[in-house]
């Protein structure tokens, strides 16, 4: 072979990636994705990924302020092999019909289509995920589900699913794109690239996103645990606390217990600040109705629902909607201040 058709070769094997930066897009979940590809070149000797940062809906403003210069825009016509949704903050309120027409071209064109973060929405949106399995950041996954129930999400760090590929976000882009070195390239050089980074093993497909309900609760009773475990897993339609207990093998009084010396609470008054949580978070970032988000948090009233959530955020679901942030504690309307 001469040397100008092994360049020629060489140039074809080359894989581009087209990085598509949303608003307020996650700093650390783009890097994370980028850099694997800038080491396993260097590594490898040769040139097995190129890559460009498309702009769009606004410019590339990361979530931290911080502005990326973009190689190009939606009105570039360089087709890439694989595209990936860079999402970070709002992803849901997306709807840039040039960038979902740019995705569905590259698509339709055979190129891997991916997202990290919150990207997730985007793809879904552009009905690129129909029939593929997905996952999203674990704060997001209940919007996800909400405003496409037809989609089939996972918990896990990141999911690969022929032609479409999506992860959680923050360190999870590093260990989708180890990934994706393995499959390109083998197992060798997606090692090599770990150890670049001081990873000292890449996390698989079936690595779960958030660490153990033990660490985060912060206790260490069996039987509590599954009673927590429960109350996370029913937001929508809440255990009362007989069931609660039953399920987890204890009588209400042990429950009740268990909940006031471990978490300081009684086990309904816990249940209620997850519901809650949950109800901000959809609040903030979905784009449910005001109803419909208290009803996906076990609220079957209105009143009820606007009523506890006030007492909790000091504002009224309808003006966390709006974005206005709450007044400072104590100097509401009808309270004295301290």
């Amino acid at each position: 072979m001469t040397e100008a058709a092994r360049q020629r070769q060489e140039v074809e094997e080359v894989k581009r990636f087209g990085f598509l930066l949303l608003p307020r897009f996650a700093m650390l979940a783009f890097t994370a994705a980028v850099e694997p590809l800038r080491v396993a070149n260097s590594l490898s000797g040769r040139r097995l990924y190129d890559w460009r940062a498309i702009a769009a809906g606004g410019g590339a403003v990361s979530s931290t302020g911080i502005a990326l210069q973009a190689q190009g825009g939606i009105e570039d016509r360089t087709h890439f092999d694989s595209v990936v949704v860079c999402g970070g903050l709002d992803a849901h309120r997306f709807d840039d019909k040039g960038a979902i027409a740019w995705l569905r071209r590259h698509a339709r064109q055979g190129a891997r289509i991916g997202a990290i973060s919150d990207g997730t929405h985007v793809l879904a949106a552009a009905g690129l995920l129909e029939g593929y399995a997905c996952t999203i950041h674990w704060r997001c996954r209940a919007s996800l589900e909400e405003m496409h129930p037809q989609l089939d999400v996972h918990s896990a760090l990141y999911c690969l699913d022929r032609s479409r590929f999506t992860c959680a976000g923050g360190t999870a882009s590093l260990d989708m794109m180890l990934h994706l070195i393995e499959c390109d390239h083998g197992h060798g050089l997606a090692l090599e690239v770990a150890e670049q980074f001081l990873h000292e093993r890449i996390r698989g497909l079936d690595a779960e996103q958030r660490m153990d309900l033990r660490r985060r609760v912060g206790v260490g009773h069996p039987k509590l645990l599954e009673a927590v475990r429960f109350m996370e897993a029913n937001l929508e339609e809440p255990l009362s606390t007989a069931e609660l207990a039953s399920r987890s093998e204890l009588s209400v009084r042990q429950l009740e217990r268990l909940c006031q010396r471990y978490l300081g609470r009684t086990p309904r008054a816990h249940y209620l600040e997850l519901r809650l949580c949950r109800a901000h978070w959809l609040l903030t970032h979905s784009s449910l109705s005001v109803t419909a988000v208290g009803l996906a948090c076990g609220f079957l009233s209105a009143s009820h629902f606007a009523k506890r959530y006030r007492e909790r955020f000091k504002q009224s679901p309808q003006r966390t909607r709006m974005g206005i942030r709450p007044e400072p504690l104590g100097l509401e309307a009808g309270q004295p201040g301290q």
